[in-house]
C-alpha cells in the first residue's frame, strides 16, 4: 500500500514531524496546566515560611558521585521565625545600576528584591524594562544568599540578618568595567563579614564573595548557601501567544544531567541531593536566574514547595575559620536573558537553560552557533535565518537530490500509473501488482524518496526550537513590517507567502492516486499556513525559505530528468 501512495508517505513524514514537536511541547510544558492546588505542600505554616528557612547541607560524608541521589541525609532547612514584611521594608535597600541591570538589594540579608533588565522591555517599543526579581505579593521572586550553620541560636549573616552599607546607591561609571557593592555584618564578638557583589559591564553574571574575619578567641563555623524563592502561578495558555507555552519553573544540573523540576512531583518537591559541579535555576521564556556553586565542592541541592511557591536552594559544607583567620566563601549568580555566550562563561553546561530539549540540544546548539555567526556577519537575524537555512539545504543536498530524483521519476510515471489504475479499477490486487512491476521495470523505488526526508527531520525540528527559544530573536527586526521575529507577522503576509510556496511545491510532486487524497493534499498548504499564522515570524520565515529552496531544487531535478528522458527517445 505504501508503494501505491508515495506522496502520502511524504505528507505522513511531515505530520510525524509536527506530532513529535507536539509531544516534546507537551512533555516539556505540560506541567504548566496544573492547578495551584495540585502542587504538593512540603512545608507547613504561612505563605512566607519557605523564604524564612535557612538551607542546610547534608550531614554526612563522603559526597555522592555527581548525577546520583546522595545517600547522606540532608537536614531540613532550619526553621526560624517568619520574616516580618514591615521589618524587611524598614531595613532599607541599596540601589545598584550598571549599563544592563538596575537592581535593589535589601539590607536584610543582601537579598535581590528587584532586578530590571535595561536592554529588554516588556513590550516592543515600550519604556518599561523587563523585571525579574520583585516583591509583588502575587508573583514575588527573590534571590537569597547567606552564611548559615554553627551552634543553634548563634547569630549568623544569613538572609534574615541585617547588614549595613556605607552607601545607598552604586552606579557603574563610564570606563569602569566592574562595580563592587560591599555590605557589612558583625556579631558584636569579634567576627565580621563582608558580603560583596561584583557586577560587570555588559554582563548579567554577578560574583558573590562572603569574606569572614574572625578576630574572636574561638573558631567560627559557617556554610554558604543561596536559594531562589518564587511564587510562580501557572500560566494560562493561549494558542495566539506562543510565549504562554514556555516553561516556567525550577531546573537543575547535577554534574552530568540537566532536568526541569516539577512542583507537583513528590520526588522533586522532596529533593535533597548532593552534587558536584552543578547549578540550579529558575526558568521562564528567554530569561533565567541561576546559582552556580564553586567547582569540585559538594553542595546539597534541595527544593521545597508550598502551593505555587518553590524554594530551590544550594548549601555547601561547613568550614571553620580559626581565631585570627580569614575565609572567603564564593559563588556565581546570574540574572538576565539566556545569552549563550554569557551563560557559557559562568558554567559550561548553563547554556542548557535555553530549553532546546534534552535530546535535541546536541543538534540545536551547533545550529544556534551557526545563526549567531551569520548574525555577526549580516547584522540581521532574519537574513541569518535565510542564510543558515540555505546552508542546511546545502548540507543535506545529497539526500535531497536522491529524494528529488525519486519524486521526479514518480511524476514522470504518473500517467502510466493512472492508466494501470483505470485498467484494474475493480481489482486493487492486480492494480498493486501491476504498479510494482512498473516500478521494478523502471528501477524506481517510491520509498526511496521518503527516507532522506525522515533523516533530516531531527535537524529541522531542532532548528525550530532554536528559533523559538533563543532570546537573541526576541524583538529582533527583520525588514519592513516585520519588526519582531519572535512575534507573529502582524499583517499575515509571511503566512500567505508560505501557503503559496507550499501549493507550488504540492503541484511539482507526483499526484496522489486517490482523488480524495489529492484534495486533502491540496488543502494542506493552506491549513499549514493558518497554523503558522500565529507562530513567531522567524519560524515562518525559516519554513518559507526552506520551501522555496526545495522548489528550486526540485525544478532543477525535474528539468534534468525530463531532458535525459528526451535524449533516450
Amino acid at each position: 500500500m505504501i508503494n501505491n501512495y508515495p506522496r502520502a508517505f511524504l505528507w505522513g513524514a511531515l505530520i510525524l514531524a509536527l506530532y513529535v514537536n507536539f509531544i516534546y511541547w507537551q512533555r516539556d510544558y505540560g506541567a504548566l496546566t496544573q492547578s495551584s492546588g495540585a502542587a504538593s505542600s512540603t512545608v507547613t505554616g504561612g505563605t512566607h515560611d519557605l523564604g524564612s528557612r535557612i538551607p542546610q547541607a547534608a550531614t554526612s560524608e563522603p559526597a555522592a558521585p555527581a548525577g546520583t541521589a546522595s545517600s547522606a541525609t540532608a537536614t531540613s532547612p532550619t526553621a526560624v521565625p517568619a520574616a516580618n514584611g514591615a521589618a524587611a521594608a524598614s531595613a532599607g535597600t541599596v540601589h545598584v545600576r550598571t549599563d544592563v541591570l538596575d537592581v535593589d538589594l535589601s539590607l536584610q540579608g543582601g537579598t535581590f528584591v528587584r532586578a530590571d533588565l535595561l536592554a529588554y522591555h516588556q513590550v516592543k517599543g515600550g519604556s518599561e524594562p523587563l523585571r525579574l526579581f520583585n516583591t509583588d505579593p502575587a508573583t514575588f521572586y527573590k534571590l537569597q544568599t547567606g552564611l548559615g550553620g554553627g551552634p543553634a541560636g548563634a547569630p549568623r549573616p544569613d538572609h534574615l540578618a541585617l547588614f549595613t552599607s556605607a552607601r545607598s546607591d552604586f552606579a557603574l561609571a563610564p570606563g569602569q568595567d566592574e562595580l563592587r557593592v560591599p555590605l557589612q555584618w558583625t556579631d558584636g564578638n569579634g567576627v565580621s563579614v563582608t558580603k560583596e557583589f561584583v557586577f560587570h559591564r555588559g554582563g548579567y553574571a554577578i560574583d558573590l564573595k562572603q569574606t569572614v574575619e574572625n578576630r574572636s578567641a574561638a573558631p567560627w563555623e559557617a556554610s554558604a548557601y543561596a536559594q531562589l524563592w518564587r511564587d510562580d502561578p501557572p500560566t494560562k495558555r493561549s494558542y495566539f501567544n506562543v510565549e504562554t507555552y514556555a516553561f516556567h519553573g525550577p531546573a537543575m544540573y547535577d554534574g552530568s544531567k540537566y532536568r526541569k523540576l516539577k512542583v507537583a512531583d513528590s520526588e522533586d518537591t522532596h529533593l535533597a541531593q548532593k552534587v558536584r559541579d552543578g547549578w540550579i535555576a529558575a526558568l521562564q521564556h528567554h530569561f533565567v536566574a541561576a546559582i552556580v556553586p564553586p567547582k569540585d565542592t559538594p553542595f546539597t541541592f534541595t527544593m521545597s514547595v508550598d502551593g505555587n511557591q518553590y524554594a530551590l536552594a544550594v548549601a555547601g559544607p561547613a568550614r571553620i575559620v580559626p581565631p585570627g583567620g580569614t575565609e572567603t566563601f564564593s559563588m556565581e549568580l546570574f540574572a538576565g536573558p539566556k545569552l549563550q555566550a554569557q551563560l557559557d562563561k559562568v558554567s559550561p553546561e548553563l547554556g542548557r537553560v535555553t530549553d532546546y530539549g534534552t535530546y535535541l540540544y546536541p543538534l540545536a546548539r551547533p545550529l544556534f552557533i551557526a545563526l549567531q555567526t551569520a548574525d555577526n556577519v549580516f547584522g540581521n537575524w532574519g537574513v541569518s535565518i535565510i542564510f543558515v537555512t540555505f546552508l542546511l539545504k546545502l548540507l543535506f543536498y545529497p539526500l535531497s537530490e536522491a529524494s528529488g530524483k525519486s519524486m521526479a521519476k514518480m511524476k514522470a510515471l504518473a500517467p502510466r500509473v493512472k492508466q494501470i489504475q483505470e485498467t484494474y479499477k475493480d481489482d486493487r490486487e492486480k492494480s498493486g501488482r501491476a504498479m510494482m512491476e512498473l516500478y521494478q521495470r523502471e528501477k524506481v523505488n517510491p520509498v526511496a524518496g521518503c527516507l532522506p526526508m525522515i533523516v533530516q527531520l531531527p535537524v529541522f525540528i531542532a532548528f525550530y526550537w532554536v528559533l523559538l527559544e533563543s532570546v537573541e530573536m526576541r524583538q529582533a527586526p527583520f525588514l519592513g513590517w516585520i519588526n519582531d521575529l519572535s512575534s507573529r507577522d502582524p499583517w499575515y503576509v509571511l503566512p500567505a507567502i508560505m501557503a503559496g510556496a507550499m501549493f507550488v511545491q504540492y503541484k511539482m510532486n507526483p499526484p496522489a492516486p486517490d482523488p480524495v487524497q489529492a484534495k486533502v493534499f491540496m488543502i494542506m498548504p493552506f491549513a499549514m499556513s493558518i497554523t503558522f499564522a500565529f507562530f513567531p515570524a522567524g519560524l515562518v520565515l525559516y519554513w518559507i525559505t526552506n520551501t522555496i529552496l526545495t522548489i528550486a531544487q526540485q525544478w532543477n531535478i525535474n528539468r534534468r530528468i525530463a531532458a535525459a528522458a528526451a535524449r533516450k527517445t
